[in-house]
């Protein structure tokens, strides 16, 4: 009795770490390791079917919790957008985040200026649906910016 008793706290603990686990956003190396994947995917698949395949929130290979792709030009306009497909193909230049900052205008002169950076800004969380602190890792691809980001 004491042994399956001992194996089901063994196994309730076990469960209660991978759901905390779960329950917590994604890390930065996830958002690195999804963006790599997806610079390597645009590549290989072509652009077309890549940013159709990021937008389709069903798609369990371009969604990890809060983590998601998004595609920007270099002139600002969604290319393809993981949480909200309702902005494919609007010029977001002038977006704001809840403190004024312009961040898709920052991300598009950093795409322009970097091969790779990181950028911090609000944004709301897909999970929480809640305006949350987010940091976005994003490459540059040609003409565009690949990006993925953690809420913290």
């Amino acid at each position: 009795m004491k042994k399956a008793v001992r194996q089901l706290c063994v196994a309730a603990v076990a469960a209660l770490g991978v759901a905390s686990v779960w329950a917590n956003g994604a890390s930065k190396d996830e958002a690195v390791a999804m963006v790599k994947k997806g610079v390597a995917y645009v590549k290989s698949a072509g652009p077309e079917k890549a940013y159709a395949e990021f937008s389709d929130k069903a798609n369990a290979t371009w969604r990890d919790r809060d983590l998601y792709l998004v595609v920007y030009g270099l002139d600002g306009t969604v290319h393809a957008h993981g949480a909200n497909n309702k902005m494919i193909g609007k010029n977001l230049i002038d977006l704001k985040d809840i403190d004024g900052k312009l961040f898709v205008k920052e991300r598009v002169e950093l795409g322009k200026a970097k091969p790779s950076f990181w950028q911090d800004y609000k944004f709301t969380n897909p999970e929480t649906k809640k305006i949350e602190p987010k940091t976005m890792y994003c490459e540059r691809l040609a003409e565009t910016v690949v990006c993925g980001g953690v809420y913290q």
